[in-house]
């Protein structure tokens, strides 16, 4: 069930920037419910692609290991999915936890970059995406998800958390209803 877009309007009016959480390889070929990670990075390719065109900003969340036993942020392992990588102009948020906004420089980031709004995709509902999304939130920013540019690890917990999120008041959307709206 998606909410209607009126409340969040054009996805990619000035203003909004599109966040994308946890988008690196590995993380994408992990199992995931109920999409799988390569269904959620067609639909997040295709939000980045539209807000690169429309010349709106984009930010690229990773998530690496504070012990560095990953090699670090710019490891082969901690590569975003191709379809989705970092690009000339988008920003890349490395974070050692699961909020987006803990610990980093985000809020200050979306600041420079005027963000009123957010459209928030990624893997994975319950952490990354759902906690990111509260803080946002809670920053005072309106917030949509698109259900379909999100997935988590069991489908119940997916459910469960686009339904909390929201109760918070984030708009469930879809990434065609947020693509037709930024075309009117």
């Amino acid at each position: 069930m998606t909410d209607r877009p009126a409340p969040f309007g054009p996805a990619t009016a000035p203003g909004t920037v599109l966040v994308l959480v946890d988008l690196q390889q590995w993380i994408v070929d992990r199992p995931s419910a109920p999409l799988a990670g390569a269904d959620v990075v067609r639909s997040a390719a295709r939000l980045k692609a539209a807000f690169e065109d429309a010349g709106r900003p984009v930010v690229l969340v990773r998530y690496a290991r504070l012990d560095g036993s990953d090699g670090g942020p710019d490891s082969v392992f901690n590569r975003f999915a191709p379809e989705v990588a970092a690009g000339p102009g988008n920003e890349v948020v490395t974070k050692y936890g699961i909020d987006a906004f803990e610990g980093t420089d985000l809020a200050e980031r979306l600041r420079r970059l005027g963000a009123a709004r957010l459209v928030v995709a990624g893997i994975t509902t319950e952490y990354g995406v759902g906690e990111t999304v509260r803080t946002a939130l809670t920053l005072g920013h309106p917030v949509a998800v698109p259900e379909d540019a999100v997935t988590a690890l069991a489908a119940p917990a997916h459910t469960a958390a686009l339904h909390a999120l929201r109760g918070l008041g984030a708009t469930v959307t879809t990434t065609d209803t947020l693509l037709a709206t930024a075309r009117n």
